[in-house]
């Protein structure tokens, strides 16, 4: 339980909600900022606007996964008022508090270290990321039947990168019958798409087997699809890059060459929000007893 616990929520989009009714469920005190227009209304939640002097009293901030912007300003999708956090915000926050956060740029990560709060990535726990594959795989075959004339079963299928979306992804694929070419630069990934019955491609060869390509998944975040490549697909191939933007495909090209490619990260959040916000929510709460543990307010 997180009785006594206080936690200020900061933005967010459908999956915050999961979030926050599950922390409100373990009896944890809820600040919310950037609410307004949230119809839901959770049991002892307070709704408030950003002041200097908002998180000198709470245990936790949790920012939506996509953390802040560059400028400080944080996305919500309920509220109209800009929401904007500034050094001042964390250097006047609770000296205990932790910062929670999907992915953090290097605004948030200033931030952190110049006032000396813990930053914490959920995306980079396992924990979060493996279980959040399966709904960026979904939502990634989803967008590959709406956007194609032709079925997955028997299509020539390019993954990227075999990291915890890639391994999800090709996994899935291949049981639909689609002819799997898995890429990457390390033997051992290579190695692992062999023993998963994939058909092993090293980057430095890629552009010879792209000739074979209906679908091309890309997980890497580095510019890997780049004109070189992009010369070598058939017309007809659809690019889908799930990495965070600005992804890893030159889209300047492909649109020249007439190859339709769609930027399309954080799948979770759109097909599956409410699973998405349970899997954080999980961790969250995890994490939180612990902490609480560690301040000594263990009920």
């Amino acid at each position: 339980m997180l009785t006594g616990f206080r936690i200020a929520f900061i933005g967010g989009d459908a999956r915050q909600i999961e979030v926050i009714q599950h922390c409100s469920d373990l009896d944890a005190s809820i600040l919310l900022f950037g609410f307004e227009n949230l119809k839901n209304e959770f049991t002892g939640a307070i709704k408030k606007d950003i002041t200097p002097n908002s998180f000198e009293n709470v245990d936790a901030i949790v920012l939506p996964v996509t953390g802040i912007q560059e400028d400080g300003k944080v996305d919500s999708c309920f509220t109209n008022k800009e929401l904007i956090l500034t050094e001042e915000h964390f250097a006047k926050a609770n000296k205990n508090v932790i910062v929670f956060t999907g992915i953090a740029n290097q605004c948030l990560k200033n931030y952190c270290s110049i006032t000396d709060k813990k930053l914490v990535e959920l995306m980079n726990l396992n924990e979060v990321a493996i279980s959040n594959s399966i709904p960026t795989a979904e939502g990634a075959i989803l967008m590959a039947i709406q956007n194609t004339d032709f079925t997955i079963h028997s299509s020539s299928v390019f993954v990227l990168g075999l990291g915890r979306v890639g391994v999800t992804l090709a996994r899935t694929l291949k049981a639909l019958g689609a002819k799997v070419y898995l890429v990457a630069r390390k033997p051992e990934d290579l190695a692992r798409a062999e023993e998963m019955g994939l058909t092993p491609v090293h980057i430095s060869k890629m552009p010879e087997y792209l000739i074979h390509a209906d679908i091309v998944y890309n997980t890497i975040p580095a510019l890997v699809l780049d004109a070189s490549c992009l010369v070598k697909l058939p017309p007809h191939a659809l690019i889908i890059d799930l990495a965070s933007k600005p992804g890893g495909t030159d889209f300047r090209y492909a649109e020249k060459r007439g190859i339709k490619s769609i930027l399309a990260p954080g799948l979770p959040g759109i097909v599956a929000p409410k699973t998405a916000g349970k899997i954080i929510a999980n961790a969250l709460a995890r994490l939180l007893s612990e902490h609480k543990h560690q301040l000594g307010g263990e009920n």
